[in-house]
C-alpha cells in the first residue's frame, strides 16, 4: 500500500474541520472532488476512515489508527518546507489569534500594530470571545487561554501570571468609606450568556446575597462603565500596570485583598502541526516578547 501525502493531507483536513464541506472550503476544492478522493483513499486502505453524519464526519476506528501517522507526515512536511526556504524568505499570510475579550482589546490589538509596522505582509485576525476555539479543527492558529491545555496535540509556548485586583475610577474611589470591603462596592460583572464565568462566581462566593450593579456581555462596555464611575471591576494587576491600560483608562487600584487564590494566568497555545509555520512562529515570538513586557510590569 503506497499512501500519498496529498491524499493524507485531505484526510487531515476533513478530520480537523469536522466535515467534508468544511474541508472542501478550506482546501478550495469542490465537495464531490474531495468526497471522491477520500473514497479512493478508503479503498486503498481497505476500510472506511470516516463515519458520515448529518452534522459532519467523525473518524472510524481505522481512521483513528491512521491519524497519528498522517499528523507526523504533516510535521515532517512542515519541517522539510522550512529547511528548503532561503534565509531571505519573508513569512506572509493571515494568522488567526483567539483571545478572551479583555486580552484581545488590551494586548492583541495594540500588538497587531507593532507586527504590521515591521511585517506588512502579515495579516492579523483576532477572534475575541469567551469560548475556547478548537485549534485541531483549524478554528484559529494561536490561542491565548486562561486555562492550560491538556490535549497532547496542543503546545503551551509561553505563559504569564498576575494577581487579580479591584479597580474603580478615581471619582468612585473618593466616595467610598475608609477601608471598604467587598460588600461596600457596586460590582461590574458579566451578563448572560457569560454569567457563569470565574469573576461572577467568586464574587457570589465572597459576598452574601450578591447582586451585580451593572452587567454586560461586552468587555469594552464593562470598562467604560468602570471608567464612568458605575462601580468596581476585578482585573489582572499586570494589565493595569501595562502602559496602554494605565494611560487609556486611568483606573484606580483599591487596597482590597481578594485572597491567595486570586491569581490569573494566560497561556499562549498552538497546535503542534502549526508550531513551525513561519508566519505563526513570527507572531508567537511577538506575543512572547509582549509576555516579557507584562512580566516586567508585574
Amino acid at each position: 500500500m503506497n499512501l500519498r501525502w496529498d491524499d493524507l493531507k485531505l484526510f487531515l483536513a476533513v478530520h480537523e474541520q469536522g466535515s467534508l464541506s468544511g474541508a472542501a472550503r478550506l482546501l478550495k476544492l469542490g465537495q464531490p472532488t474531495l468526497s471522491r478522493r477520500i473514497a479512493e483513499l478508503e479503498a486503498m486502505v481497505g476500510e472506511a476512515l470516516f463515519e458520515r453524519q448529518s452534522q459532519g464526519a467523525i473518524l472510524t476506528a481505522a481512521g483513528q489508527k491512521l491519524l497519528p501517522a498522517a499528523q507526523s507526515m504533516a510535521e515532517w512536511a512542515n519541517e522539510a518546507e522550512l529547511n528548503v526556504k532561503k534565509q531571505t524568505y519573508l513569512p506572509e499570510g493571515k494568522v488567526r489569534i483567539a483571545a478572551p475579550p479583555g486580552i484581545a482589546y488590551e494586548v492583541v490589538a495594540p500588538l497587531a500594530a507593532k507586527i504590521r509596522r515591521k511585517h506588512p505582509q502579515i495579516q492579523i485576525e483576532v477572534l475575541s470571545g469567551v469560548e475556547t476555539l478548537n485549534l485541531g479543527r483549524g478554528e484559529a492558529d494561536l490561542s491565548l487561554r486562561t486555562q492550560k491545555p491538556n490535549d497532547v496535540d496542543l503546545v503551551c509556548i509561553d505563559d504569564v501570571s498576575s494577581a487579580m485586583r479591584v479597580y474603580t475610577s478615581k471619582a468612585y474611589a473618593a466616595q467610598l468609606p475608609p477601608h471598604p470591603g467587598l460588600a461596600d462596592l457596586d460590582w461590574i460583572c458579566w451578563a448572560a450568556p457569560y454569567a457563569e464565568l470565574r469573576t461572577n462566581q467568586e464574587l457570589s462566593a465572597l459576598i452574601p446575597n450578591f447582586k451585580a450593579a451593572f452587567t454586560s456581555d461586552d468587555y469594552i462596555v464593562q470598562v467604560a462603565a468602570c471608567k464612568a464611575g458605575v462601580g468596581a471591576m476585578i482585573l489582572p494587576q499586570v494589565l493595569h500596570h501595562y502602559a496602554g491600560l494605565r494611560e487609556l483608562h486611568g483606573l484606580h487600584e483599591l487596597d482590597i485583598d481578594l485572597g491567595p487564590d486570586a491569581v490569573g494566568s494566560l497561556y499562549l497555545v498552538c497546535h503542534k502541526r502549526h508550531r513551525y509555520l513561519p508566519k505563526v512562529q513570527l507572531v508567537m515570538d511577538y506575543i512572547s516578547r509582549e509576555f516579557d513586557s507584562l512580566r516586567q510590569d508585574a
